[in-house]
Parts: C-alpha cells; structure tokens; sequence
C-alpha cells in the first residue's frame, strides 16, 4: 500500500513540474511555437521509470 501511494506522489508532482511554457511576445514571425506536454507524456515516463527500477531491484 505504501508503495502505491509513493507513486502516485511521484506522478502528481512530476505532472505538476511538467508545464508547457508561455508564448512569447517579442512579435517576431519566425518563432517557433511552443509545444504542450500533456499527461501522456508524462505517464509515460512514469511508467518507464518504474519498470526501470523494477529491473534494477531485481538484478541487484
């Protein structure tokens, strides 16, 4: 029980850090424009990190 609450800990504080940025206003055309991290992204490396040390813990 206390390994599922640690992650889920994980996973709502990653997903709070893990914030697009804002537009610029400098009004320059040829900016490129920002890209959103949504929580599919972020889900996904949490997951990958788990499965991860899964492997580690066991190997070791």
């Amino acid at each position: 029980m206390k390994k599922i609450i640690a992650i889920a800990l994980i996973m709502v504080s990653v997903s709070f850090g893990a914030n697009a940025q804002p537009g610029s206003t400098g009004g320059f055309d040829d900016e490129p424009e920002d890209v959103p991290l949504d929580g599919g992204i972020i889900l996904l490396a949490a997951a990958g990190a788990t499965y991860g040390f899964k492997k580690l813990k066991k190997n070791a």
